[in-house]
């Protein structure tokens, strides 16, 4: 895995985690939603990274 697709995703994370944490603070369920999406998003991305650098060390 590169490290400008792990910061890549890093970044995508975090963006969701803001968008969920103003979605709350401004009583926008919408927005809230699409934060906890992006995360989800970049959570399998991550994920998938890890099981490829994984197999590439074997």
């Amino acid at each position: 895995m590169g490290l400008g697709d792990k910061i890549k995703d890093a970044a995508e994370k975090a963006i969701g985690d803001a968008k969920e944490a103003f979605g709350k603070l401004t009583n926008n369920s919408k927005l809230e939603a699409e934060g906890k999406i992006e995360q989800g998003t970049a959570d399998v991305k991550l994920a998938g990274e890890h099981v490829k650098d994984a197999v590439d060390e074997k």
